[in-house]
């Protein structure tokens, strides 16, 4: 009979046929729980958490927080690691393709999850079926900012140029798809209005161009340009988010301002490939959160303009689907693509 505390062998296996009815039943139970004895224990090598950003950006800057945070925590190696290229596709699609053990992670966002595959039918891959939600991480509004001499101190003002003046108003991003151009999209879509977008190569050089008056307004990110609306340089007109932000509490929502319903935001949330085992997104889950109630975690990722916002893997696949679904709608209202 085989020792009680390890699983039986195939000469054990073998030998069983020849025993009683009782004998037979209790080296069935063995073989039903052998894949949990065999099972390899989680994490058993470095966690790895991909940012598919370049290093020193603001994606970059919450990942790598997160990782230093959750290490100290779990007592185990958390390594960012940055796979850049074709906004953020190359990184995405590396982490969909890898072993869904749950030592492979993307820091993923608005742009990468929600927008880029829509905008991209090179992409190759679909967010929903590609990964499997971890946990929220956080979200940052954005302020909407406008050149002082347009004259519009408050949103509807803007909008009522916009409507004077059909497709001349210039409103400036980062570049396609990225969140401050597809918060303006929306912006248009539920306003009614006609502008025009300017896409540049990176957000601050839009900034320059709208206080040199060379585009009227833009969304942009809180902290770079809330010491310009300090500074008079540029005029705050409403924040995106669906409430006012503490970094600006004198400005109103988008929705406050006029257009009711209007919510845009950057956001952030780890997902991991698709097939990960339940327990182990439940485990990851619980250590994003762990990592996330650390106060020092938490004063970093809010000097950094985010609202933390931590969630089971459940809701944040419910998340990402409505965001999906939301970017979808506005992504063929605009006609935007960048194929």
């Amino acid at each position: 009979m085989p020792h009680p505390h390890r699983p039986p062998s195939r000469a054990d296996v073998r030998q069983a046929c020849t025993w009683p009815r009782g004998l037979i039943l209790w080296a069935a139970a063995c073989a039903l729980v052998w894949p949990a004895w065999a099972a390899d224990p989680w994490p058993s090598k470095p966690i790895t958490l991909v940012v598919p950003f370049a290093a020193g950006g603001g994606v970059d800057n919450v990942a790598r927080a997160l990782a230093a945070q959750m290490a100290e925590g779990m007592q185990h190696t958390v390594v960012v690691e940055n796979r850049v290229g074709a906004g953020g596709i190359v990184g995405a699609k590396y982490v969909a393709n890898a072993a869904p053990d749950g030592h492979t992670l993307l820091m993923g966002t608005q742009t990468t999850l929600a927008v880029v595959p829509l905008l991209n039918k090179s992409a190759a891959f679909n967010p929903l079926t590609a990964f499997a939600g971890v946990s929220q991480v956080g979200s940052s509004p954005m302020l909407l900012v406008s050149h002082p001499s347009l004259n519009a101190k408050t949103l509807p003002e803007l909008l009522a140029r916009a409507k004077e003046r059909p497709g001349q108003l210039n409103f400036g991003s980062g570049g396609v798809g990225t969140s401050p151009h597809m918060a303006g999209a929306l912006l248009e879509i539920m306003s009614n209005t006609r502008m025009t977008h300017i896409a540049y190569k990176g957000e601050q050089p839009a900034l320059t161009d709208l206080m040199g008056n060379q585009i009227q307004w833009m969304f942009s990110n809180v902290p770079a340009s809330m010491p310009l609306v300090k500074s008079g340089k540029l005029t705050a007109l409403a924040i995106s988010s669906a409430q006012r932000s503490n970094a600006a509490p004198d400005v109103p929502t988008v929705a406050e301002a006029g257009v009711p319903g209007f919510e845009a935001a950057t956001w952030f949330a780890v997902v991991a490939p698709r097939d990960t085992p339940r327990a182990v997104l439940d485990r990851l889950s619980a250590e994003v959160g762990k990592a996330l109630d650390n106060p020092k975690l938490l004063q970093r990722l809010e000097a950094q303009g985010l609202t933390v916002q931590k969630s089971s893997p459940a809701q944040s696949d419910k998340y990402i689907a409505s965001e999906f679904d939301k970017w979808g709608r506005v992504v063929r209202e605009s006609n935007i693509s960048t194929d």
